[in-house]
């Protein structure tokens, strides 16, 4: 119970880390008089990091209470980790493409923890820590959701400020349609990716004692001696 109960402050400060994150990177966008300090709510990475930190303060919550972690939470922990480990992923594809081309590219150091750091550290606590069960496999469709959601109402938006968080998502900046339609299957894939392997590490690595047919047969039988 007590490694429980410090995973439980684990997440605590992991979530305390990522809101200092979003606050120093909101600041620094506002200090850039640019519209893309003004749309700081607009990225993905944003919206899922301020998911990623309410679902670790009621995680740290849990484990400080509970031995093991409802189902609901680990489905949503699944979810909300599949999006920001996926958001690093294409913003280290973005910084890598840029720097290719030329195009200078700032990445300040809460950039970095929101892309890199934190994406890493909780992939590691989501496979090592106490009182996970496995994730099930309908949270693979559901990740896609939000992206879906988030892009139509981005692409949508866009058209009207004519302003794009991602610049694959802006239609002076592809060749057309089909790069536009081939770069979101690209994105949707790596969603649904990044899930699979969260949901197949908790399979293969279930942080709980999982109840074997006769280790359950035993447990009824002594409920009902004890009844």
């Amino acid at each position: 119970m007590i490694t429980r109960q410090a995973f439980g402050w684990s997440r605590l400060v992991t979530a305390f880390v990522c809101l200092v994150s979003l606050v120093h990177r909101g600041l620094w966008g506002l200090s850039s008089q640019s519209i893309a300090g003004d749309n700081f709510f607009a990225y993905l990475t944003i919206q899922s990091n301020t998911a990623f930190t309410i679902v670790a303060v009621i995680a740290g919550i849990v484990a400080m209470r509970l031995p093991e972690d409802p189902t609901w939470l680990t489905t949503t922990r699944a979810l909300v980790l599949s999006w920001t480990t996926t958001a690093g992923l294409a913003f280290g594809l973005i910084v890598w493409q840029a720097r290719l081309r030329g195009i200078p590219i700032s990445v300040p150091w809460s950039d970095a923890v929101l892309h890199f750091i934190l994406p890493a550290w909780t992939l590691v606590a989501w496979t090592l820590g106490p009182g996970r069960h496995p994730a099930h496999w309908r949270v693979v469709p559901y990740v896609l959701l939000y992206p879906v959601v988030w892009g139509v109402i981005t692409i949508w938006r866009g058209s009207l400020i004519g302003w794009y968080p991602y610049y694959f998502l802006d239609p002076r900046q592809v060749s057309g349609l089909p790069e536009l339609i081939g770069s979101t299957a690209i994105a949707l894939a790596i969603f649904a990716a990044v899930a699979t392997v969260l949901v197949a590490i908790s399979h293969a690595y279930p942080t709980v004692a999982i109840p074997t047919p006769a280790r359950t047969s035993t447990i009824r039988a002594v409920t009902r001696q004890r009844g």
